[in-house]
């Protein structure tokens, strides 16, 4: 199978290595090769988590800048920053609801515009889909679901070798049971906000 390269970003607390275990647990159910990595830095404090899934054939799960087939990004500024990793055909899926970092809130940092960043992403590749995550998060039941809408999302575009259903299986074995029920309505809410 051709690799197919995925990153997630975040920041801490948004649920990017939830995400990334789901996805690799489906992958795994599926006998689709998949390798992972992630980077944590400063998580802890609101910092950037990077998480790189490569599904395929691949000996390495480093993802070079111009190589990523597609970009989950969970918060806007976040997938700015990732978006050397992409190419002109990547998909760049991403939330829209900002989560400024501590910098901004105190008057030591500039947050872009939305509008502003929408046209940078759209400017890179023409395959960017751009939705409220945070928002569907909280109809789904619990705003802590953001990842979870972003997984339908990215399922919904058909770009990764995985369907819905067993996406679904993963959640129901991965998710705390207490939360499979939101984050499996999660899933459908960012499905449909795609499809």
């Amino acid at each position: 199978m051709k690799p197919i390269r995925l990153i997630i970003v975040a920041v801490g607390g948004q649920g990017n290595l939830l995400a990334s275990k789901v996805l690799g647990d489906a992958a795994m159910r599926a006998n689709i090769p998949v390798v992972m990595s992630e980077i944590h830095g400063m998580a802890q404090r609101g910092g950037v988590v990077e998480s790189a899934l490569i599904f395929g054939d691949a000996k390495s799960s480093i993802i070079s800048d111009h190589e990523a087939d597609i970009l989950l990004g969970f918060e806007p500024s976040e997938t700015l920053r990732a978006l050397n990793k992409c190419h002109e055909k990547s998909y760049v899926i991403t939330n829209v609801a900002p989560l400024p970092p501590f910098t901004v809130n105190i008057g030591k940092g500039n947050y872009p515009e939305i509008d502003t960043a929408k046209a940078l992403i759209q400017e890179k590749t023409g395959r960017s889909f751009f939705l409220n995550a945070t928002q569907l998060a909280q109809e789904a039941g619990n705003i802590l679901s953001v990842n979870i809408v972003l997984l339908g999302a990215l399922t919904a575009t058909g770009v990764i070798p995985l369907t819905a259903a067993q996406i679904q299986a993963s959640i129901r074995t991965t998710v705390k049971k207490a939360f499979v029920d939101i984050n499996l309505n999660a899933f459908a809410l960012g499905e449909k906000a795609i499809g």
